[in-house]
């Protein structure tokens, strides 16, 4: 599947489309009636379809942590995703910069992405509405 055929079917399924990047087609999260946002979820397109789901932690949220401590949170916070067959493919810390003052940093999100290879869109569809009722991010 393409990823315009595919973005076709998830909405016929239910789901709101965020964008499409490449191969991944991102679902979107409703946050108010006018107002939708990246939800962390995403269907790889091609031959083998792939969900993925990117769980987080905010420095914010533990100022005194160091960078290795607050990725040992997210895994363990992914133990969830780990149960329903998903592996962690990617570690990531994303700098969350002032948009008015680009050299200075606001915050620092440590995320980790999880995937799990099905083999059609009818595979795909629990582990979508699953990964889609999970917070992504690691709170106090």
């Amino acid at each position: 599947m393409t990823p315009q055929q595919l973005k076709k079917s998830l909405v016929a399924a239910g789901f709101e489309v965020f964008r499409t990047l490449g191969e991944d087609v991102v679902l979107a999260d409703r946050v108010r009636e006018n107002l939708i946002m990246d939800s962390g979820v995403r269907l790889r397109s091609g031959d083998a379809l792939q969900v993925k789901v990117v769980l987080r932690a905010q420095q914010a949220d533990f100022p005194s942590e160091a960078e290795a401590d607050l990725f040992a949170r997210v895994r363990a916070y992914g133990a969830e995703v780990i149960s329903q067959g998903f592996t962690e493919v990617s570690a990531t810390a994303t700098k969350v910069t002032d948009p008015a003052d680009g050299a200075h940093t606001l915050d620092t999100f440590y995320e980790v992405t999880f995937a799990k290879d099905v083999s059609d869109l009818d595979a795909a569809l629990p582990s979508l509405k699953f990964a889609m009722a999970l917070d992504k991010a690691v709170r106090r």
